[in-house]
């Protein structure tokens, strides 16, 4: 099984606002760069668009290492929050925001193998400040900057 490394990452102008999405792919000495945007959206649907549209792009199964500055993300996958939402029908009390989003994750992680690492943003980390970067650009594309 190849083993793939994942920096994503989302921005947003407002919350909603316009907003973008990136992820960096590397497998051996290859990378890959991703992003998009949307004229209305919120951080927290960027930051998932992100993780989505990256394992989306792997052509067979892999072990992947994510790395993420979005602790909604970490914190849902590796604290148990999606295992909860998904026994519960993707609801929670008060209404699962994002809810498509994260059966569209579930169904990707069914996949592949992987494991979410939180890593701080903003802090010098080559991969996430280039993906902080290019989701600004989408962002700001999409706000018409």
């Amino acid at each position: 099984m190849k083993a793939v490394t994942i920096y994503t990452d989302g921005a947003c102008s407002g919350n909603p606002g316009p907003g973008g999405w990136a992820a960096i792919l590397k497998y051996g000495a290859s990378e890959k760069e991703i992003s998009g945007g949307e004229a209305d959206t919120t951080n927290n649907r960027m930051e998932l668009t992100g993780v989505i549209r990256a394992l989306s792009a792997l052509k067979e199964p892999c072990a992947v290492t994510v790395y993420t500055d979005s602790q909604y993300i970490s914190r849902a996958l590796n604290e148990g929050w999606l295992k909860k939402w998904k026994a519960a029908g993707f609801t929670k009390k008060g209404g699962l925001k994002n809810a498509e989003l994260w059966r569209e994750l579930d169904g990707l992680l069914q996949q592949h193998q992987v494991t979410f690492l939180w890593v701080k943003g903003h802090a010098g980390n080559e991969f996430n400040d280039r993906c902080d970067a290019l989701a600004v650009a989408q962002r700001d594309r999409y706000a018409g900057k």
